[in-house]
């Protein structure tokens, strides 16, 4: 079991990541963040929650009953990858991880993010 900073750490050494947090989506605030460089990561954390909060009401309003395990946003240069959490403690999470996308490997990214979402301790 990993907290959340050890968890984070080890999301920044996926291969090609650039930036990595853990949001609450109830209230749009990071619970922790590494990397980043010129990428503020709190108005990321904010703007995915309202992503996310999309995504279940659009799902909700369908009339699917499931829950969506990963959004993913492609931009020229980066993945953005959101793993909302599946465990009972990691309700209303998501992990947040920015990939640059000529040194990222996307599966294998998705996996190493489950790996490390099955591992956390809150």
């Amino acid at each position: 079991m990993n907290n959340v900073d050890e968890t984070l750490k080890s999301a920044l050494e996926i291969e090609g990541a650039i930036a990595a947090a853990l949001v609450d989506y109830e209230t749009g605030m990071s619970l922790g963040a590494v990397g980043g460089g010129t990428l503020d990561l709190d108005v990321a954390a904010a703007g995915n929650t309202d992503v996310v909060r999309a995504e279940l009401k659009t799902l909700q309003r369908l009339g699917l009953n499931d829950t969506p395990e990963d959004i993913l946003v492609t931009l020229g240069s980066q993945f953005h990858l959101i793993r909302l959490l599946q465990s009972k403690n990691g309700q209303g999470l998501f992990l947040y991880l920015v990939l640059d996308r000529g040194r990222a490997n996307l599966a294998m990214a998705r996996r190493l993010l489950t790996v490390l979402e099955r591992g956390i301790e809150l």
